[in-house]
This record gives structure tokens, sequence and C-alpha cells, in this order.
């Protein structure tokens, strides 16, 4: 497991990182490693964060019924900053781990290459339409004994100190992995917000970062952490009875809502999440989706209800010796018989 402190310097880093993906990226292709859009095959990349595992499965599978050689998204599991850039380039054609509007800056030509052009980069329906949440969460047990139901009073360096971990005087916040999205907006929020010199993010890997998550809450040790829905931490650490929600105020530029209405463990009714409820999307180089329209439809009608998703993440979770990606590719196997009608419906529409 390791670990990243100081995330005040993160803009010119991130931005640095994406440029270096991007040259990388399209060297590859100069080089003939892009795909050929003609030759009915279709290479598929899949976030690297397991509770969208079984998604991209899915996706793939459904893609192989159209009649497609679709890549195992196992092979190409990336980070945001690795594969937008990647997918810009033609080295990839799509994935279906897109976040938005998190993710938006990866459609940004002037943020992803420095220069004022247009990607060729498309998000395409909607897997999940505004149901996905992000924000901080503490453990019930401090949150009961302080009387702490918002980020906005570890302004006052005494309640911040509850969760310093290491003995420096800043809470720890257990964020989330380099490369992603989320990574990059708490930098912001600890940059710009009133809260933010009061609090540090640790980044590594974060279902290792969790599980210690896991034992600070069984101990009854305070901790703080980044948590988003879907995901397999939803349903090991209740909402209500081992954690709550923390009420954050929002970034000044965010244009999204982030109010959530009726939020189990946040101590308000909406709760003020600070980060914009987002919505899960496929994600493709337009060039492919161009020339492969029945994708595009395809990509257009797909949705997959929250609670199922929720409901894999949870077995994979609850794996003894592990999740194989055998499994993966079985549950979402199970996954489209057992929705088999809608399924076909798809493929109708997707097949014209």
């Amino acid at each position: 497991m390791t670990s990243r402190k100081g995330n005040r310097r993160g803009t010119a880093g991130r931005t640095a990182r994406i440029l270096l993906a991007v040259l990388a990226a399209m060297a590859l292709v100069i080089a003939g490693c892009g795909t050929d859009e003609d030759d009915g095959t279709v290479t598929m990349a899949r976030a690297n964060w397991d509770s969208g595992y079984m998604q991209a499965a899915i996706y793939a599978q459904l893609i192989g019924e159209l009649g497609y050689e679709v890549s195992d998204p196992a092979d190409n599991t990336r980070d945001p900053n690795g594969f937008y850039p990647a997918l810009a380039s033609g080295q990839f054609d799509l994935w279906v781990n897109g976040w938005f509007p998190l993710h938006d800056i990866y459609l940004e030509g002037e943020r992803v290459t420095g220069q004022s052009v247009d990607l060729p980069i498309e998000p395409v329906g909607f897997q999940v339409r505004s149901g996905a949440l992000q924000g901080y969460m503490i453990d019930k047990a401090t949150a009961d004994a302080r009387g702490i139901t918002s980020m906005s009073q570890l302004a006052d360096a005494s309640v911040a100190r509850i969760f310093d971990q290491d003995g420096d005087g800043l809470a720890d916040l257990i964020g989330c992995n380099d490369g992603w999205g989320c990574q990059n907006v708490i930098d912001s929020h600890i940059g710009e917000l009133g809260w933010g010199p009061n609090v540090e993010q640790i980044s590594g890997d974060y279902n290792s970062l969790v599980a210690g998550v896991r034992d600070r809450v069984a101990s009854g040790e305070p901790v703080l952490f980044y948590a988003w829905t879907p995901n397999w931490t939803y349903q090991v650490l209740t909402p209500g009875t081992d954690v709550v929600w923390l009420e954050s105020p929002a970034l000044d530029d965010e244009e999204a809502s982030t109010e959530v209405q009726g939020l189990r463990g946040c101590a308000s009714d909406p709760c003020n999440l600070g980060w914009a409820v987002s919505s899960i999307r496929a994600v493709g180089n337009e060039d492919f989706l161009d020339d492969n329209s029945d994708i595009r439809r395809l990509l257009e009608v797909v949705s997959i209800p929250l609670s199922d998703i929720a409901a894999q993440n949870a077995a994979m979770a609850g794996a003894d010796l592990g999740y194989s990606e055998a499994q993966i590719k079985a549950d979402a196997a199970d996954w489209i018989e057992a929705n088999r009608d809608t399924v076909d419906r798809w493929l109708a529409t997707a097949r014209g």
C-alpha cells in the first residue's frame, strides 16, 4: 500500500501528466498500435476501480452479440489520465466507465493537450443517470460524540485534529488513487474550500486504504474518508449505522446539483454533499462511433440499475479468496440472461 500527501500542487502536475499521456498515446498510434475500425474488432478499456468491472463485461458481451470481436476490457485497465488521451488518439475505441460531470475535464482540449482543439471523444447513453453519488464520510461514533455533521467544522483545527493519524496536526482524508478524477477534485476542495487548510489527502490503492477504514470503524477510532456509490464500501460500512455522510460547501464554479434528497446517514435533508450528482456513461472515439452506428445505438439505450451493480459489488467484497475475472464475466453473463427480454430489445434497436 502506498500513500501520498500534499495536494496543493495538483493542477500543474495533473496537466503535465495528461499531456505526457496524450503524446505517448499518439506515438503508439503512429507506430501502428491503433485499432483498425474496419475489421470488425472493438478494443475496449475499463477503469481501474472494480465497482465498474461487471458493467464493462456486460457491454463487451453485448457488443459481441452484435457480431463484433471484442477485446477483453480486463487487458486494458486504465485510470482516466491514461484512458482519455489514448481514446482521443484512437488507441482505444471506448469504455463504459465515464463519470460526468467529474470527467468533463477530459473532454476539454485546452486542459488535456494545452491547445484549443475539439477532442474526438463522445459520451454516449446513460448506464446510470444522475444516481452516482460522491462525498465525505466519517465513523458514526465520532459524529455522535463530537456533533460533527459537516466538513465545514474541520475549519476548526481542533476538530480536524480528531482525524489526524500521523501526528502532523492535519486531518488525514483517505482519498483516491493517483490518476482518478476524484483525486483532482479533492485537491481542488483542499485548495479552495474553508476546511482545506486543516486537511491532507492520503492517496494510494483505494481498496487497501478503505480496508484500513473498516478496521478503524470496527475499533471505534475516528476516520475521515471519501466514498462513492455504487461501490462495495456502501455495503460493508452502512450509512447511518457504521458511518455518516458529511455535508460540504461546493466549489464556486460547480454548476451541477450537489444536493441529494433522502440520503440515509446524512444529518440534513436535502443533503448538500459538495459533489455533483453524477451519471455513469459510455465514452467512445467519435470516428469509431461514426463507423459503427449499431454500437452507438446500443450504447445509447443500455442502462444498468444501481441496485444490481451494488449487489455484485457486495459479492466481490465478501469473497474470502478474492474475485476472479472469470467470475466477473460470469456475473455479466448471468445479468444478461436475467434481463434477456430487455437486452433483446436493445440489440434490435442497435441493429436498426
